[in-house]
């Protein structure tokens, strides 16, 4: 989620680059959170998670990508907070499969 959220978010302003600077951060910004939601989808279908923890996996992917937005702007003059603050998703994600597990699934 981590590495996917980056990328999504590098592609996103690369994308809305073109539209100005208001399009650079709404395009990374779109472009983390699909490919966050898509990370989702593939930790699914590599059966890293159950289908029941898809949509918390990925809601708390999108919620940490959000937070590290935030970090990522508050940053920006130093090379170190943004790209350390892709960890959020990761960490995100992680709160969210451990939320949506169920032991009932299981059985």
């Amino acid at each position: 989620m981590s590495l996917l959220g980056g990328i999504g978010a590098a592609v996103g302003s690369m994308v809305g680059h073109g539209l100005g600077r208001g399009g650079l951060l709404v395009g990374g910004f779109t472009g983390g959170v699909v490919f966050v939601i898509g990370g989702g989808f593939l930790s699914q279908r590599l059966g890293w998670i159950h289908r029941s923890q898809r949509f918390w996996t990925s809601a708390g992917g999108v919620a940490g990508f959000v937070l590290a937005c935030m970090v990522a702007l508050a940053t920006l003059s130093s090379p170190v907070g943004p790209i350390l603050s892709t960890l959020l998703v990761g960490t995100g994600a992680l709160f969210g499969a451990v939320v949506g597990h169920s032991a009932h699934d299981e059985a």
